[in-house]
């Protein structure tokens, strides 16, 4: 409750600084001006909001645009403990694996809802722009929050991607941003970025994005006591279409949204170089479209409530040449998903969250004998955090109800699995701010589509592969004042994971024809460092340093007999880390980003054939802003891999070496 009283005919001015959706009543009677004003009581409700059990890490705003990075999966290379395999060229494929768990186990959320395959349980971040990007977050384990669908639960770790929402200033209406990109490869990637005012409450974005590319650049082949050339990548070119639109709304203690995306490309997969063979034909169409919509009410000052659904559509046509004739395959999924969650609270201090999520997968395909499979998944979280001055602590309990149908050979059969997570964070003094963290989360994901069902190769006898995650921590940070160090962060975690059950590919009666089995067990220890500082060196000159070092050793224990046994797993480097500097001079910003992947192998046994050299690159990013009446402009010049390094992310697919980049952006 508040009272406010002032004296003599001043003018009363009340701000009420609240969490966003908490809503407020004001109600106020003024007896006499000359007189003590007194006001009636202010009533305030909203359920406290969580703290960061487990921070993340975040890329957003400013240094998102000092990047100057084509996609969502070029900016997460920066983020500590976490790989992403690119397959080469401005279109290839790219996807992230955390903490060594493998691809499967990282959820990707778009708009607080997660994106979708069932089919092989990978996200192409390359079909992700940042021209529509407002922030890109990290989570290990899972989100700091017990107020979220239950699939936030249901991921080793956790992706999510924030579209830009409109935000208007006084007597604004509208904003518009076009950008125009250039440069190697032949690129041609315009976008244009519409905002609309529509009501006090009510605003609607617009954004359309085309890429264009002959994907062509020079690489080095070489070859042990061999031969060493020069050659040009071939069939890496993409024409892609992005459009998504979205609708935001604000309401008496909530928000709404809905948002539609579609995207369209026709691109080559130039395939893998080996024996002196660099032409490939393959040629992919992709066609993804999705619905979605969100909405979140504070419904008293104890109970909040939030509903999700979703509907998608994938299609996938692939060309491949055979050995007598071509290979032409089309696969198409569905998806429907819908989402309540709830959340109470008991006291100032304790929440109850109770989260219920639906969703139907269905793929078809033109293969022989194909099973059509159907899946339905039905999740269930219960969860509750208890927050105090400098202690929180969050536990869940996840109940995963798996069921599946087909048309054809035999389904998978029914799944139910019970998977716990503990989260707690202490900060032991006021001062220094030091803050220990820690968690332990069993989870577990299901085999996909492909794994069960594909022609020759599914088994659909296949057991869910089980992560185990254990992680311990320290924060620290420092603000300094009329110094030139003006920030100064600190974090480091230590973990061990295990990963059992893990399906790979065997060979069965002939080489010529694989299965999937649960046979691994790999065990993952590793360190992750992350610091980061401010400096203002003059009145208008401010510098920013991030640096991430992730250490990692996940090896393959699944068999004494193997050859393998205790050996460094496939493409995880023991070293990695990144650098990225950044300096602004009034309009003038200055960027260079530097990454490092250490010698790792290609295959499951560690020795000289299979091992891969450590690679780097450096980027140099140079831009310049400046306003011409109400008019924003931004001009930016960018060099990637600035050395002409030659190295491969995934060995015989040869990545760019120096290429430039060149970006001009209008905001009206």
């Amino acid at each position: 409750m508040m009272r406010i009283y002032q004296q003599g005919s001043a003018l009363v001015k009340i701000f009420l600084c609240l969490l966003p959706g908490m809503p407020a009543v004001l109600k106020a009677q003024q007896t006499d001006t000359t007189r003590t004003r007194e006001l009636r009581e202010v009533a305030v409700s909203a359920p406290r909001g969580n703290k960061e059990v487990a921070p993340g890490q975040q890329l957003k705003g400013k240094e998102l645009q000092r990047l100057g990075t084509q996609s969502v999966a070029d900016a997460l290379r920066y983020f500590s403990g976490i790989q992403v395999k690119d397959y080469g060229g401005i279109g290839g494929l790219k996807t992230v694996d955390v903490r060594s768990m493998g691809t499967n186990h990282t959820g990707v959320f778009f708009d607080g809802i997660e994106l979708g395959n069932a089919q092989n349980g990978q996200v192409d971040l390359g079909k992700f722009s940042l021209e529509n990007m407002e922030e890109i977050s990290l989570y290990n384990g899972q989100k700091s929050s017990i107020f979220q669908p239950a699939k936030d639960y249901g991921s080793a770790g956790s992706i999510y991607l924030t579209s830009v929402k409109p935000r208007f200033e006084g007597g604004e209406q509208r904003h518009i941003k076009g950008t125009f990109k250039t440069g190697s490869f032949g690129l041609v990637n315009p976008s244009i970025l519409w905002q609309e005012k529509i009501s006090q409450r009510v605003s609607a974005s617009f954004n359309a994005e085309w890429i264009n590319a002959n994907g062509r650049y020079k690489f080095r082949y070489q070859k042990e006591k061999g031969y060493d050339t020069t050659a040009i990548r071939k069939n890496s070119d993409i024409n892609a279409l992005r459009v998504e639109g979205g609708l935001h709304g604000i309401l008496n203690g909530g928000e709404w949204n809905s948002r539609i995306y579609f995207y369209n490309s026709e691109r080559g997969l130039p395939g893998f170089v080996v024996n002196n063979v660099f032409g490939h034909v393959d040629r992919q169409w992709d066609r993804n479209f999705f619905v979605q919509s969100s909405w979140r009410k504070d419904l008293s000052k104890r109970y909040s409530l939030m509903l999700n659904g979703k509907y998608a559509y994938d299609y996938t046509h692939y060309l491949a040449p055979d050995t007598v004739r071509y290979i032409e395959n089309r696969y198409r999924q569905q998806e429907v998903y819908v989402s309540v969650a709830n959340q109470y609270l008991l006291t100032s201090w304790w929440n109850l969250g109770l989260s219920g999520d639906f969703q139907w997968n269905k793929l078809d395909a033109d293969l022989t004998n194909f099973s059509y499979p159907q899946r339905f998944t039905t999740l269930v979280a219960l969860a509750t955090s208890v927050n105090f001055n400098r202690f929180s602590a969050q536990a869940s309990l996840l109940n995963t109800i798996m069921n599946e149908e087909v048309k054809k050979n035999a389904a998978s059969p029914s799944h139910q699995e019970l998977t716990p997570a503990v989260f707690v964070s202490w900060q032991p003094f006021a001062k220094p701010n030091i803050t220990w963290r820690s968690f332990y989360k069993r989870i577990f994901r299901m085999p996909t589509f492909n794994d069960l069902y594909y022609t020759d190769i599914g088994n659909s006898n296949l057991k869910p592969e089980f992560a185990t995650q254990y992680n311990t921590g320290l924060t620290w940070s420092h603000t300094f004042s009329g110094k030139i160090l003006q920030e100064l962060g600190l974090e480091t975690d230590a973990y061990y994971n295990e990963v059992t059950n893990k399906i790979v590919a065997v060979p069965a009666a002939s080489q010529f024809r694989w299965t999937m089995m649960n046979l691994g067990f790999v065990k993952i220890k590793g360190i992750d460092v992350k610091a980061k500082a401010v400096w203002q060196i003059l009145k208008d000159c401010q510098l920013s340093t991030r640096v991430n070092y992730t250490f990692q050793d996940a090896r393959d224990f699944t068999s004494q007999a193997e050859s393998f046994y205790g050996h460094q797993i496939p493409y995880i480097p023991w070293h990695s880390g990144s650098l990225v500097l950044g300096g602004s001079y009034r309009d003038w910003d200055l960027n260079y980003s530097f990454l490092y992947t250490g010698e790792r192998y290609d295959s499951k046994e560690n020795i000289r054939d299979n091992y891969m050299q450590p690679w780097y690159t450096s980027d140099v990013t140079f831009t310049r802003s400046w306003k011409l009446n109400r008019t924003g402009f931004r001009c930016t010049a960018q060099v990637n891999n600035l050395f002409n390094q030659y190295y491969d992310v995934v060995l015989n697919y040869p990545m760019p070496g120096r290429n430039f980049k060149f970006i001009l952006s209008v905001n009206i």
